[in-house]
């Protein structure tokens, strides 16, 4: 099958020119939605709005008929506030997932001394969530949702266990995209603040004492594919994609990226029709 008039939803930690790190994501998250537009596809695409990004550079303005909602992370309410931004030179809009206590900070997931920010976790969980119900209240069903880097990591267990009877993503095949980041230290207790939601303790298990490689590791539990955005990963990662055995799709860059991802998604979804 070509790929055409499929939706595809594209959830990613970096986005170029709004971020450029890790810059091998930023570049993918940012030519690979574009093309897969241009080929008379639909498409949405989320980023967190991390407090580095100049809001009056580049013309985010807050979408306030999706703003308003709040999400309970850790048994704490946090207000939702949706922007958005038009890639300049395309049509392609980004929206953005913001919080005043989460990404306010003028850094990404680390500090300006380099030190990993200990509520990265619930960062994640926040933004997760936070695409999701955006996506429920725009009333859009993709058909493929495609997560790149680890703080989109919890988004295919919400969709196969939170949301799994949900028209908009009952249907929806999940595609994860693994990239050589440094495997950094996660909060313990994530596993017990995804309890509070109401997972089952025995789907937790992959995250006690969790890193972002464990992160990933867990994430590619629930998709139905595996991409590889780097061309070396590390040991580990590389061995659990080989036991997922799951399909999966070889670095690639170039020309190839884009002709590659879409025969890709295309067998995805075949694959769900067998």
């Amino acid at each position: 099958m070509s790929l055409k008039n499929v939706k595809v939803l594209t959830i990613s930690q970096s986005i170029s020119p709004f971020m450029d790190i890790p810059e091998e994501m930023a570049k993918v998250s940012r030519s690979l939605p574009q093309g897969t537009l241009d080929r008379g596809n639909e498409i949405r695409v989320f980023m967190p709005k991390w407090g580095c990004i100049n809001e009056r550079r580049h013309q985010l303005h807050e979408v306030i008929r999706l703003s308003g909602m709040n999400l309970i992370i850790n048994d704490t309410d946090h207000a939702l506030l949706i922007k958005v931004a038009s890639v300049p030179s395309a049509r392609m809009q980004v929206y953005f997932i913001d919080n005043e206590e989460f990404f306010k900070r003028k850094s990404d997931t680390h500090d300006l001394d380099g030190i990993f920010y200990p509520d990265n976790d619930e960062r994640a969980l926040f933004f997760g969530r936070g695409v999701l119900e955006t996506v429920r209240k725009l009333g859009w069903v993709p058909d493929i949702i495609h997560c790149h880097g680890w703080m989109a990591g919890l988004v295919p267990l919400y969709i196969k266990h939170f949301y799994t009877d949900d028209p908009h993503f009952e249907n929806a095949k999940l595609v994860m995209s693994v990239y050589d980041q440094k495997a950094e230290p996660m909060d313990k207790d994530l596993a017990k603040k995804l309890s509070l939601e109401g997972f089952d303790k025995e789907l937790l298990k992959g995250l006690a004492k969790p890193t972002t490689d464990d992160l990933y590791k867990f994430s590619m539990g629930f998709c139905d594919a595996v991409v590889k955005g780097s061309p070396k990963l590390s040991k580990g990662l590389e061995s659990a994609i080989k036991a997922e055995g799951k399909p999966t799709l070889s670095y690639s860059q170039g020309p190839e990226l884009l002709d590659g991802h879409l025969e890709f998604y295309s067998t995805v979804l075949e694959a769900a029709l067998v």
